[in-house]
């Protein structure tokens, strides 16, 4: 059972490798890049599978124990990941199969996107710091080849800022590692448990511990270093940008909550407090800078950071509710952004621009377009019963629980906001009276390979909402996992270690 762990890496990069082999069969790629997408999402339910009926699964590559070997791991914090990067490495190559020109789609993207999707697996199941060290350049590698596609002026610059901001989260990254390793002599996260526990210097382990804050804040567009994210994601396509918004930021979250949870336990009382107080900030920065914009995927783009907020507040409270209400929003969070992304791409079909003053008319021209909207955007505001209620009372009420009054009020004020930038959308895209096409606006049909993947996502966003309990219990799994490290050490070191 334990072989399951390698597939979601290895099936994207054989499928990367089989594109490369059909450069000029651009039909064949397309059909490959979604049988790929396909097995790569089988392969991470039977992985959840797994890990549900037996437990964590590890799996030392070359046959070389921990803490010598590399050690991909799988508890139910990573097969959740998994799972909805399948659903949505799928999702958005339905999308793109619709959205672009074969003369593009042969021109190595199929490639990139499942690298990228490889480098996502790889990081969900890395079992040491270097080899996430690795997945993450793997990832960036592939989201700046794609970031820049179409060669527009306007991605260019978007990928210069978020290339050099990643880049410095990089170095932060390899100096901690550098410390680290100079401290335990050893980067896998099991045994840096063990090691950091006997460790004297608290101080400078503290001080590490926040290099590694800042470059997985960087990546999680955590304040204050998410100005990069803004400025990017509004700029490639919508396929890409849809994955982006739902998977990057992501991944740096869940580097923070693996780390914080496994690693870094030995000061607790100010490392976590240090992400109370960068939470809070970021949720309100997020939510204000997205209340300021008026193009339809910038707006978006604000409301992730404001998002990420309510996860890393999760990871701060430090509750086994507050856990799994963080990990409840990540799944409910990476679906709905992702879905609101693609939805931007058929208003933008449909009225020919994504500046909201440009746009409207959308709720009686294409009324069903006008549902796919309300389903998702309502969820990310957490109206009930969708998803994102869930989302937020779980992480709201941890809050009150813990006596955490004035950051669970904030919580509330932020989620009152973001409903205030959903209806700003609705009103200005959907409700209002059409506005005349500019020269440069011309409306187009979206196809079924565009619409199909948006009705899948807010299918699966209601089936959340109305059947949460299935999910909050994988959540709540997750949750007491993280608050036990002892049984990940166990499973991964067995009787290794000291």
């Amino acid at each position: 059972m334990t072989n399951l762990l390698i597939y979601p890496i290895l099936l994207p990069f054989a499928t990367a490798v089989g594109s490369l082999l059909l450069w000029r069969r651009p039909a064949l790629q397309q059909t490959l890049s979604l049988i790929g997408s396909a097995g790569h999402l089988a392969a991470c339910l039977f992985l959840l599978a797994a890990v549900v009926q037996d437990g964590i699964q590890v799996l030392a590559v070359g046959n070389w124990p921990a803490p010598y070997g590399i050690s991909l791991v799988a508890d139910h914090l990573s097969v959740l990941m998994l799972m909805v990067t399948g659903i949505l490495g799928t999702a958005t190559a339905l999308y793109a199969r619709g959205e672009m020109a074969i003369s593009l789609r042969s021109q190595g993207f199929h490639a990139l996107f499942q690298v990228l999707i490889g480098g996502i697996s790889g990081a969900f199941l890395t079992g040491d710091l270097f080899n996430l060290y690795v997945w993450f350049e793997v990832i960036l590698m592939a989201s700046f080849g794609l970031i820049i596609w179409g060669q527009g002026r306007a991605q260019f610059v978007g990928a210069v800022r978020y290339v050099v901001i990643n880049l410095l989260a990089t170095l932060l990254f390899l100096l901690g590692l550098a410390l680290l390793y100079g401290l335990t002599g050893t980067l896998n996260m099991a045994h840096l448990h063990q090691q950091i526990m006997t460790q004297e210097s608290h101080g400078l382990v503290t001080a590490v511990a926040f290099m590694f804050m800042a470059a997985f804040g960087i990546k999680a567009g955590m304040f204050p270093l998410f100005f990069w994210l803004p400025a990017s994601y509004h700029t490639p396509p919508i396929a890409i940008s849809a994955l982006f918004a739902g998977m990057l930021t992501k991944v740096g979250v869940y580097a923070l909550i693996r780390t914080f949870s496994l690693v870094f336990l030995h000061d607790t009382a100010t490392t976590h407090a240090v992400l109370l107080v960068a939470a809070g900030l970021t949720m309100v920065t997020g939510v204000l800078g997205a209340a300021a914009q008026n193009e339809f995927r910038r707006i978006l783009s604000f409301h992730i950071i404001s998002q990420v907020g309510y996860m890393l507040l999760g990871l701060a409270l430090w509750t086994p509710l507050a856990l799994a209400g963080a990990v409840f929003y990540l799944v409910h969070h990476m679906i709905v952004k992702a879905n609101l992304f693609l939805v931007s791409g058929l208003s933008r079909d449909c009225s020919g621009t994504l500046e909201l003053p440009a746009m409207g008319g959308l709720y009686g021209a294409k009324p069903f377009l006008a549902v796919l909207f309300f389903i998702p955007a309502f969820s990310l505001a957490g109206f009930p019963p969708l998803s994102g209620f869930w989302a937020k009372l779980l992480v709201i009420q941890s809050s009150l629980e813990a006596e955490h009054y004035t950051v669970a009020a904030v919580a509330v004020l932020v989620g009152l906001m973001t409903v205030y930038s959903m209806v700003k959308i609705w009103i200005e895209a959907f409700w209002k009276p059409s506005p005349d096409f500019g020269p440069d606006q011309r409306a187009i049909v979206p196809s079924a390979w565009k619409i199909a993947p948006v009705c899948a996502l807010a299918l699966i966003t209601l089936c959340i909402g109305i059947g949460a309990e299935p999910v909050y219990q994988l959540a709540d799994t997750a949750a007491r996992e993280l608050m036990a490290p002892q049984v990940y050490v166990r499973a991964v070191l067995g009787g290794a270690g000291p």
